[in-house]
């Protein structure tokens, strides 16, 4: 199971340089991405050069443009929206196999829904993994399902490898390694942690 460890905001780089030994994949967030642009990516990957990163661009549209800039910043993984068209996951597909590059189909739409996605679809070549992600924004709302965990065996079942994603921490950490994703995504118990470091190294030894 491999730990990525999730920066949303400017001072989360300073916790790159703690984490380097332990992260497994860096997820430059959605909010960094665009408080910074591109230039989040190359600077992580100065301070972590020997670590993935993941441009979590949450693409819908202009798949191609967002890939191309992405990948050409060193990202070796984006994010692309399950409700994108076909022609948008056909365009981001085709730039990742020309950069040797890997995909994440994100569900975070269809959080709450029964269906993730849809029965018969099949993923472009370069999508690797499927996020099983709970949207923030409902967490803060109230909402404290771990449904998104359970979910995780349903999708491994129709033959996706899952990313796990949203509000992962030490009380939950015990159900989420049970349910085995492939990817395990950590961000604000990492990050906003006293100590991120000894916060990361507890999560890391508790991984299979």
């Amino acid at each position: 199971m491999l730990l990525q460890i999730a920066l949303d905001k400017p001072e989360h780089l300073g916790v790159l340089p703690l984490i380097r030994d332990i992260a497994d994949i860096v997820e430059i967030g959605t909010p960094l991405l665009k408080r910074f642009g591109v230039s989040a990516l190359t600077t992580a990957k100065e301070l972590c050069p020997k670590i993935p990163l993941l441009a979590d661009t949450k693409t819908v549209d202009g798949g191609a443009f967002e890939a191309e800039l992405v990948f050409g910043s060193d990202a070796s993984f984006m994010t692309v929206l399950s409700c994108a068209s076909e022609a948008t996951l056909a365009a981001v597909d085709t730039c990742a196999k020309r950069h040797g590059r890997a995909v994440v189909l994100d569900t975070i739409t269809e959080t709450g829904k029964d269906v993730l996605i849809p029965e018969g679809f099949r993923l472009p070549e370069s999508f690797r993994y499927v996020a099983v992600h709970s949207s923030t924004d409902a967490r803060l709302a109230g909402d404290t399902s771990l449904s998104h965990i359970d979910r995780v065996s349903l999708m491994q079942a129709r033959g996706f490898q899952v990313s796990l994603a949203g509000g992962i921490g030490p009380d939950n950490l015990a159900a989420a390694v049970r349910a085995n994703p492939e990817i395990l995504v950590v961000g604000s118990a990492i990050t906003e942690a006293v100590s991120p470091l000894e916060a990361a190294s507890w999560i890391k030894s508790n991984l299979p």
